[in-house]
């Protein structure tokens, strides 16, 4: 249920609202727009009616909304979430690039890669700490060490750094380093991580699960927002088909699919949804003519010898050549995009 207040409703009768609808066992949610204010109501709501608010004062129209998915759909808010930081932003007209390796190898490394991109107009720096990875014998991560490295970079180089939560135990150490919090495929349906990570109200990269419908992934992020963190990053990066010829299948029909269904922000990571290196690009490109309003793409400068997911990684060569094609297509799909450089 959705309850639009009038635009000069009062503090006092908006929380009047919110404390009728915590009477009635449920949750209320202020969702943050431009054009309305509104209240989102979850819970068990069959027993709710819409005349248990329309006499209430300031409020303007009561609205059931049909989606399982309540409120990160485009039902509960109409206009595009922007997701703001002090001197960028994620959603709405830009296009916006997460670039960086699978993993924090080593100090050198790391930092080598983050100062070509930082040259090249990159404000979010991507990199693992913590791998999960499907043999517990392949490169875990440096772990603790791997995130101090990360916080240099961050002080340094004046990057925002997004990197991985795999877990409860390691979130809060992720928490004092991350700008963006990233939950993997492999933890997308782990609802306990998701509510922890919303309850941080830090900006959160939800990535598909690699069996996941499109409707998992939204019934998924509504955990984050249920935490009334709706500061959430969709990110399509393939999912397991029968084709066997690329890593996964880059499920590009999703991003005018969640578009339509969601006021969040989209990514797509091609490095994941294809595998192979020489596909990225073409990939990231078809990803922003589909609508997508942004690409995290996995760059290394020595990606032979990467400790994981080398043969997917970009050389910033190539990946400086990207930016550029970028550049021309932004103004055709009518995107603003910050890297001419």
């Amino acid at each position: 249920m959705l309850i639009i207040m009038r635009l000069d409703s009062s503090r006092i009768d908006i929380d009047r609202v919110k404390t009728k609808v915590k009477e009635l066992n449920c949750t209320p949610h202020e969702i943050p727009g431009s054009s309305k204010l509104a209240i989102g109501i979850t819970g068990m709501m069959q027993f709710l009616k819409e005349e248990d608010f329309q006499m209430l004062p300031s409020v303007s129209e009561v609205l059931r909304v049909t989606k399982k998915f309540k409120l990160v759909s485009r039902e509960m808010k109409s206009d595009d979430t922007v997701i703001k930081f002090d001197d960028s932003s994620i959603g709405g007209n830009v296009l916006q690039i997460i670039a960086g390796p699978c993993s924090v190898e080593s100090y050198d490394q790391t930092f080598e890669i983050a100062h070509e991109l930082k040259e090249m107009g990159i404000q979010f720096f991507r990199a693992g700490a913590y791998k999960p990875r499907s043999s517990p014998y392949s490169f875990q991560g440096l772990k603790e060490k791997g995130l101090e490295i990360l916080a240099d970079i961050k002080s340094q180089l004046g990057l925002k750094i997004v990197t991985e939560a795999m877990n409860s135990n390691s979130l809060n150490s992720i928490l004092e380093v991350a700008d963006i919090i990233q939950i993997g495929a492999r933890n997308m349906q782990n609802y306990s991580l998701l509510e922890e990570v919303g309850a941080s109200m830090k900006p959160i990269f939800l990535k598909r699960g690699m069996s996941a419908t499109v409707e998992d992934l939204l019934l998924s992020a509504e955990y984050i927002a249920s935490q009334n963190n709706f500061n959430i990053i969709l990110c399509e990066r393939g999912i397991r088909t029968f084709e066997t010829s690329t890593r996964n299948t880059l499920d590009l029909n999703s991003v005018p699919v969640i578009k339509q269904w969601s006021h969040l922000p989209v990514f797509v990571d091609p490095s994941h949804g294809v595998g192979i290196w020489d596909k990225v690009s073409p990939m990231a490109l078809a990803a922003i003519a589909s609508g997508a309003d942004g690409l995290m793409i996995e760059v290394h400068n020595h990606p032979a010898k990467a400790l994981s997911d080398g043969y997917q990684s970009l050389t910033p060569k190539r990946f400086n050549k990207l930016l550029k094609k970028i550049t021309l297509l932004s103004s055709i799909v009518d995107r603003e995009f910050l890297y001419e450089k």
